[in-house]
């Protein structure tokens, strides 16, 4: 073998193993990411003032009620479309959903203190696991997870306003 061929395979053995070992490894994480659409099952959101949670939708069940601002509980069947709920799972990945804290609630000593700070709960749901955040808009936590769930709570917030004035 000449000097150039030696080199040439070299060159082929060392990068093709590199090649094969990065299919290998990203094939197997890709199989096994955390949360997939294809394993989605639904979207939980309830928020209201501590000690009424009067506004919620359910993505399974497609009950959806609010609170109007005359203060008059409107409860109606809103659907979510598929494309709605990718969004929505991108739009949690995109913002880092899924490493925040499970919960992110402000402790008070007094039970009455702080009754008037809103509360979102948001679970997202998938067959073998899911995700579900507790927070407080007044949670003196890491600020960047703070505006990961309050990003995330605004969108599905807002998809659900969108999909009601269809």
């Amino acid at each position: 073998m000449t000097k150039r061929t030696k080199t040439i395979f070299l060159g082929l053995c060392v990068i093709g193993s590199f090649l094969i070992y990065c299919v290998f490894y990203y094939a197997n994480m890709v199989k096994n990411a955390p949360f997939r659409f294809s394993d989605f099952e639904s979207i939980t959101l309830q928020y209201g003032m501590r000690d009424s949670m009067l506004n919620s939708y359910n993505s399974l069940t497609n009950d959806y009620q609010y609170l109007t601002n005359e203060g008059e509980v409107v409860q109606k069947k809103l659907k979510l479309s598929k494309d709605d709920l990718l969004y929505l799972h991108r739009k949690a990945m995109e913002m880092g959903f899924w490493n925040v804290e499970d919960d992110m609630t402000t402790i008070r000593k007094d039970s009455l203190d702080g009754l008037d700070i809103p509360r979102y709960i948001l679970e997202y749901t998938y067959k073998d696991k899911g995700k579900r955040v507790v927070f407080d808009t007044d949670y003196p936590g890491n600020q960047k997870m703070k505006d990961a769930v309050a990003t995330t709570i605004e969108e599905v917030i807002s998809m659900l306003n969108v999909v009601n004035a269809r």
